[in-house]
């Protein structure tokens, strides 16, 4: 049960929330009442408490700076380190993330990938079991529900990866548009995911497992795995612009894995990393996020996904709407700081005194040693080397637009 897994207070009101908002998302028929009720319910259970990882206790213990996050509450960085130490120690060495707070979901039956046709936007009909594959979940006007990852367990058998704060948004939405003989199961609370990223992170993982549990090939799982004795999922995949993997494994487990990790990471430098430092990597890496390079409004053709969406495809939920909008007016592009100051999110982009656009996301990169930004702009004043200018609280700061992304490792 969820209040097992997530440790919350007032907890009777968890038990009887959780089970009242699942009960109308799989029995409910009318969709705008589900929506409305499923809304209200999640508003009051945000409300009264915030969830915890099953490692949250770690993190105290760790001195990790507790913030609250898309409802859960999690490390912001750790006192011994701090965001750029935990920042250069993934870049150079490893760091250790808690992930959990992500939302993972069961798609099974007949029709299971002939939903996933409808409902995303990339292709699956051409995967092998274990590969995963990142898509877009589009609406109706061609705006962005969210992004995630779909992995291949076996023939209709799918293991989807959501954004923690769309958790209950993408489950209502899959069990809205679903058809035929085919079952979603939000299996979110049942799994801890952990985050091993570095240069050494493989290196570290070898200490505490066998080749066969290891994926040979980038966005590919091994869905029987075991690491430090402990049955998990493997999959090459990472949101910091570095080798290493994500584990997904039964909560109860995951302080034991944590603690496996750390300990056999010790000689190699890894250190246990926070929110703060998993947010700059993803901007150099130039990771989109979603909520800020894209929503509910914002096409992936604008924001630079074009490769994930099949327009090949004979249909999907947004097709239509993208096709009808035509060749993107609008860009995501990398801006480089190149006069002082440092620019962030929902902050004006200007060419010769006119708005041209608005940054989504911008900070100061800790390995790059300069600050950058990505912005949605017109697509007139997207070429390379483009001087523009950002308002940051009333003062114009001078940027340039770079090449995506802002940082590559060695191969």
């Amino acid at each position: 049960a969820a209040s097992d897994v997530y440790k919350r207070q007032p907890i009777y009101l968890y038990k009887i929330i959780t089970p009242l908002a699942k009960n109308v998302s799989q029995n409910c028929n009318n969709c705008l009442v589900k929506r409305i009720v499923i809304k209200f319910l999640n508003y009051i259970r945000r409300q009264i408490m915030e969830l915890k990882t099953p490692l949250y206790d770690a993190h105290v213990k760790a001195g990790g700076k507790i913030v609250p996050f898309a409802g859960f509450l999690l490390p912001v960085q750790y006192e011994k380190t701090g965001v750029i130490k935990e920042h250069m120690a993934v870049r150079t060495q490893a760091g250790l993330f808690d992930v959990s707070h992500m939302g993972e979901v069961l798609c099974k039956g007949k029709d299971a990938l002939a939903n996933l046709q409808k409902i995303l936007t990339n292709n699956f009909d051409n995967m092998v079991d274990g590969q995963a594959r990142y898509s877009l979940m589009c609406n109706e006007k061609g705006g962005v529900v969210d992004d995630l990852i779909v992995y291949k367990k076996g023939e209709n058998d799918y293991f989807i990866v959501v954004n923690a704060a769309n958790r209950e948004k993408d489950f209502n939405w899959m069990l809205e548009h679903k058809f035929g003989d085919v079952e979603f199961t939000n299996v979110s609370d049942d799994y801890a995911q952990l985050a091993l990223q570095g240069p050494k992170a493989m290196e570290i993982l070898r200490k505490l497992t066998k080749e066969e549990s290891i994926p040979q090939k980038y966005y590919h799982a091994v869905f029987n795995g075991e690491v430090a004795g402990i049955p998990c999922i493997v999959s090459k995949t990472g949101y910091t612009g570095e080798d290493g993997v994500e584990l997904y494994l039964e909560s109860k487990y995951a302080e034991q894995m944590w603690d496996k990790l750390l300990e056999a990471g010790a000689q190699e430098g890894l250190v246990p990393c926070g929110l703060g430092a998993r947010d700059t990597l993803r901007m150099e890496a130039a990771m989109p996020l979603y909520g800020h390079e894209m929503n509910d409004d914002i096409s992936p053709l604008e924001t630079g996904l074009k490769f994930a969406v099949k327009m090949d495809k004979p249909d999907f939920i947004g097709k239509a709407a993208i096709e009808a909008k035509g060749e993107p007016k609008i860009k995501r592009v990398g801006l480089k700081v190149v006069g002082r100051g440092v620019i962030r999110e929902e902050q004006d982009v200007l060419a010769d005194g006119k708005v041209i656009g608005h940054t989504t996301s911008g900070t100061h990169c800790p390995y790059l040693d300069y600050p950058v930004g990505m912005a949605l702009i017109d697509a007139k004043y997207s070429e390379l080397g483009t001087k523009l200018e950002v308002e940051v609280r009333g003062r114009k700061v001078e940027v340039e637009v770079v090449a995506l992304p802002f940082y590559k490792r060695d191969k």
